[in-house]
């Protein structure tokens, strides 16, 4: 009985985790207009929680998507830092759109390349507005960033740098 009990009680969290990312996915934008479906599946059951499922972030906590990841997506440094802050995570106080932002994003280096390109090509795309010459994040670019690990301060320092060399 305990075993069929512990059974049922996974089979209704997963059915939970489902719902609310079904949830999530819908109020982030009609899934018949996104151009990456699957990364927003990911960002649903990954990075909602705390950047909120439209991306817009939580005051204090976790930054807004919807900006600087156009941005960043714009040039080989900001493709980088997309690469590494979701491979390593990062930590510490930054600054975003002239809020602070102090928390620490976990690392997703448990999720592969393609899955980890699809959720930064839907922030980018479909959450983002990136110039018409922005090309889509690849497989390939999240494989070169695993190969560098860093931790979660280094990557805070990297985004430092960029920031400036972006006028940000």
């Amino acid at each position: 009985m305990t075993t069929a009990r512990a059974r049922l009680n996974g089979l209704r969290a997963a059915l939970l985790t489902l719902g609310c990312s079904l949830v999530s996915l819908s109020a982030t934008a009609d899934p018949a207009t996104l151009q990456y479906p699957a990364g927003a599946t990911t960002f649903a059951a990954n990075c909602a929680v705390c950047h909120g499922a439209k991306g817009a972030g939580t005051p204090s906590l976790a930054p807004p998507v919807t900006s600087y990841p156009a941005r960043y997506a714009a040039t080989q440094d900001g493709r980088q830092q997309l690469a590494m802050t979701v491979l390593n995570g990062m930590f510490g106080g930054i600054e975003v759109d002239k809020k602070r932002f102090d928390f620490k994003m976990p690392d997703f280096m448990h999720l592969d390349d393609a899955t980890l390109a699809a959720v930064l090509n839907f922030v980018v795309f479909d959450l983002g507005h990136p110039t018409e010459d922005t090309k889509p994040l690849t497989a390939e670019e999240i494989a070169a960033a695993r190969a560098h690990p860093a931790d979660g301060g280094a990557v805070r320092e990297h985004r430092t740098k960029l920031l400036a060399s972006l006028g940000l």
